[in-house]
């Protein structure tokens, strides 16, 4: 079973227009059938919102002014996924009930919040997990919560009690986009699992957006994971990027990581770009990709990268049932 542990596949349907059920648009990658065809089993399903201030998703007229505006935007996109009949895992149980009878066709979802304005206040946090949400990434650019990509900053007082409440609730912290100073604070409070959904390294592509060797050393220490994105932008400075881009990160991280079981796939695709600007332009690749790094990894380490790393992370970091 192929993990992909990060995509926003609601919000490219409720903002674009790019529907779930049917085959991909053109340009574009990702669809259920796309997905089932390159063995995917498990996603990591995003609920983004988009602020108003954000140039990028002006492209749109889907954004939010204002916090209610986001928990709106958000509770249209898990709607969405339940209208899609896609299954959401939930606690432990479920997930190993539902890996143990997977079969190639069948897929299902963990609920990730990219950015967390729509979550009004941290008082609020237990409606959200109610809704199904088990991930949750502070920032996006700046947030009520915390410093994000391009937008330096901490975590705000809001922020400190978001993870407090968050660690609470059984919430597992994805520090992707986190601004540097905010992942500090997060690494400094949180105690409870964390990852990096779609980050790559920042050694081979200096932007704050990547994380650094040091973060992922530490996140590896704590049992934690990082996915990797198949953005042309996060994977090169300049240039198309391929899949040897992808196998490239993968072996640095690994490296900064102590080993290849803190990495696997975060592919974003679809999330704001086309098929132009991604390493893989059909998920029928992911059988390419395995190959090249089979050149680097052993054939069990391969198939951690490709999703076993990701099962074995949420098998020990989601709720048992009942909690949260």
């Amino acid at each position: 079973m192929i993990v992909d542990a990060h995509l926003d596949i609601a919000w490219n349907a409720i903002s674009a227009g790019r529907g779930f059920l049917g085959e991909p648009a053109p340009g574009y990658v990702v669809s259920r059938s796309s997905l089932v065809r390159g063995g995917v089993g498990l996603v990591f399903a995003t609920l983004y919102t988009a602020p108003a201030r954000a140039r990028r998703s002006m492209r749109t007229r889907f954004v939010y002014e204002n916090a209610h505006e986001a928990g709106l935007m958000a509770t249209a996109e898990v709607n969405y996924y339940r209208a899609c009949d896609l299954p959401l895992i939930g606690d432990r149980k479920q997930l190993e009930s539902y890996v143990r009878g997977w079969r190639r066709g069948r897929l299902a979802a963990v609920l990730l919040m990219e950015g967390a304005d729509p979550v009004e206040s941290p008082a609020q946090l237990g409606a959200w997990v109610d809704r199904g949400v088990r991930i949750i990434g502070p920032a996006w650019g700046r947030t009520r919560y915390s410093g994000g990509t391009h937008a330096p900053g901490g975590l705000t007082a809001l922020g400190v009690q978001l993870l407090k409440a968050m660690r609470r609730k059984k919430v597992i912290l994805d520090i992707s986009h986190m601004a540097d100073r905010a992942v500090a604070d997060a690494l400094e409070l949180w105690r409870g699992p964390i990852m990096s959904s779609h980050s790559n390294a920042r050694d081979l592509v200096p932007a704050d957006r990547q994380i650094t060797n040091a973060t992922a050393a530490e996140i590896a220490r704590r049992g934690g994971m990082l996915g990797i994105s198949f953005y042309e932008h996060h994977l090169r400075s300049s240039g198309h990027a391929t899949l040897d881009d992808i196998v490239r990160h993968a072996v640095h991280l690994a490296r900064a990581a102590g080993g290849p079981e803190h990495v696997g796939v975060g592919s974003d695709l679809d999330g704001g770009f086309d098929a132009k600007h991604s390493a893989m332009q059909d998920t029928r690749q992911f059988g390419d990709l395995s190959r090249k790094l089979r050149k680097h990894f052993s054939a069990s380490q391969v198939e951690g990268i490709m999703g076993t790393n990701w099962l074995d992370f949420l098998a020990i970091s989601l709720p048992l049932q009942g909690e949260g």
